[in-house]
């Protein structure tokens, strides 16, 4: 394991690997003790999107493993006036120990790995987003007890967030069904991943989708870049919303998570975020432990 780029680019005991070392390192955090496993490094977090939870969870985690989180925003880069990402890439390796970057085009990932010399984690691209499913799968075995035999159940948008719960659920054992309308499902190159395994299942019925679900996941139905779709979408998306509805043909200690923000009465009514907030802001916390171990992995 050289980069974080992509979930399809992870084994199986990979996964496994890194969940593990993410409990461990949340144990160690609660019980103070310390593991500065980065001490002198330095991780160059690169921003093209905002962010609350990446930019935070990475900075504080990077503090705690004892390296140093360097900001560095597009606007200040000149990555944003027009510099080839494989000058800057092969620049920044020179300073580095590792780079994050939060961006549009998975493209500006892989050629980040392929011209630099140092560990590239994605803090999310329009294609995946890997931190946050490892950060998912880690709170559905702390509640669960395990992945292997689970149900994990995604209505909504076929982007970066069920692409890669598509592939991380399904390499750790799970079942999986994602409810999406017809123009937005998942990209040929996932749904052909997933045509593999006999325990997956693509519908525009999110009843069908929720039937015996172990674990319901969605995302806002327009992203980051798609404001001006907003109206279309939400005229597309209805229907698509985790509700009481749902919840009765889910198995009834069904978990939710939700990879924040939250529109509520949206994608999730107020009534389910809240009675799922225990879970929901573990998962968000999670991304802090999950990254740590992704950069210990990395960069130790």
């Amino acid at each position: 394991m050289k980069h974080l780029l992509k979930m399809l680019d992870l084994s199986t005991e990979e996964i496994t690997e890194i969940l593990d070392l993410a409990d461990q390192l949340k144990y160690e955090l609660k019980h103070g003790i310390p593991h500065p496993h980065l001490k002198g490094k330095t991780l160059g977090m690169i921003f093209q999107k905002a962010s609350t939870r990446t930019r935070v969870s990475f900075e504080t985690g990077m503090y705690q493993l004892g390296g140093y989180p360097l900001f560095l925003s597009s606007n200040d880069l000149q990555i944003g006036r027009g510099e080839p990402v494989q000058d800057t890439a092969r620049v920044l390796s020179r300073y580095l120990s590792g780079i994050m970057i939060r961006t549009f085009e998975q493209k500006e990932v892989e050629d980040l790995a392929e011209y630099g010399s140092i560990p590239i984690i994605n803090g999310l691209t329009d294609f995946c987003h890997p931190c946050q499913v490892l950060a998912d799968l880690m709170t559905i075995r702390e509640f669960k007890g395990k992945l292997e035999g689970l149900k994990m159940c995604f209505i909504g948008d076929g982007n970066n967030m069920a692409n890669s719960l598509i592939v991380g659920c399904l390499k750790m054992g799970m079942a999986v069904s994602v409810a999406c309308p017809d123009d937005y499902q998942p990209p040929k190159e996932i749904l052909d991943f997933a045509a593999g395994y006999d325990c997956f299942e693509l519908t525009n019925s999110p009843e069908q989708a929720a039937k015996d679900a172990d674990v319901l996941i969605t995302d806002v139905w327009a992203s980051m870049g798609q404001e001006g779709e907003a109206e279309k979408r939400r005229k597309a998306f209805a229907g698509y919303q985790i509700n009481d509805g749902l919840m009765s043909v889910a198995k009834a200690d069904a978990m939710v998570l939700h990879c924040l923000p939250a529109h509520r009465e949206e994608e999730i009514t107020e009534k389910v975020f809240e009675a799922h907030a225990k879970e929901i802001f573990e998962e968000a916390e999670n991304r802090l432990h999950a990254q740590k171990a992704v950069m210990v992995k990395l960069m130790a």
